[in-house]
């Protein structure tokens, strides 16, 4: 079982992402040894993703290199896909030791029973055009075609035709997953901690089931992430501090 602290982030879109939120992020890992128990990515660490059999994307090594550091400092990495990083595979698994899940995370961190999900095809309208395309997407029949590519072609294809998640916010403000994780809570009262990612929308708010909704925002927008301590979940904000500031922050239960 993963312990805590626990780190939550989420939306870097590392290939478009300007080379300062880079290394604000890589200051930020490296910051983690003695701090943090485990780390949760919450999907679209880079804007394209893809594993050949021996090749990887070139953006964003030095974030992997750290990851995989951050792994062998005894770190646990829960890695939950996004829409832009879902074709995780071996080297990820395998060589830098994270536990990858294509869907939904699901689990205890300490006495919170928690889910994390990036969120992406949930909202009813602004995701229908989206839940069309998101079979094929992780379809293994597109995967392998989608290898047979020149790792330039896949790349530049891929990169072609990401949409404006990458880099703005949800033009609801973030409202329509707001609203679905409300429901949720109050549909499934034993989740102490539901996490969305996706809007690019900081939030950390108590439903009035009484369980806690929050997301990490973006990265690429503003250093936010989430602590999930023993009692207490906060979101923050990175500064000059190893812990940053503290935005807010809420108990397990009221």
């Amino acid at each position: 079982m993963p312990k805590l602290p626990a780190y939550i982030i989420s939306d870097t879109h590392l290939g478009v992402a300007p080379p300062e939120v880079e290394r604000s992020l890589l200051r930020f890992l490296k910051s983690l040894p003695g701090r943090a128990e485990t780390l949760i990515i919450n999907g679209d660490l880079f804007d394209f993703w893809f594993e050949w059999k021996s090749v990887i994307p070139r953006t964003g090594f030095r974030v992997i290199a750290a990851l995989a550091d951050l792994r062998d400092s005894g770190v646990d990495i829960i890695w939950v896909a996004g829409n832009h990083d879902c074709w995780g595979g071996g080297i990820l698994r395998d060589d830098v030791g994270v536990d990858y899940f294509t869907d939904a995370w699901r689990g205890r961190l300490g006495e919170w029973n928690v889910r994390v999900e990036h969120g992406d095809g949930l909202r009813d309208q602004e995701d229908r055009g989206y839940r069309m395309i998101r079979p094929v997407m992780r379809n293994q029949l597109a995967i392998r075609a989608l290898r047979r590519l020149h790792p330039d072609t896949a790349t530049r294809i891929a990169m072609g035709s990401s949409g404006a998640s990458r880099s703005y916010r949800a033009r609801d403000g973030g409202e329509g997953l707001r609203q679905i994780a409300h429901a949720e809570l109050a549909s499934d009262p034993t989740v102490d901690l539901l996490v969305y990612g996706h809007s690019h929308v900081a939030a950390l708010e108590r439903s009035a089931a009484g369980g806690i909704f929050g997301n990490a925002g973006s990265w690429l927008d503003a250093p936010t992430y989430l602590v999930v301590r023993d009692s207490v979940v906060e979101l923050r904000e990175a500064g000059d501090s190893a812990e940053g500031n503290c935005l807010n922050s809420l108990d397990r239960r009221t």
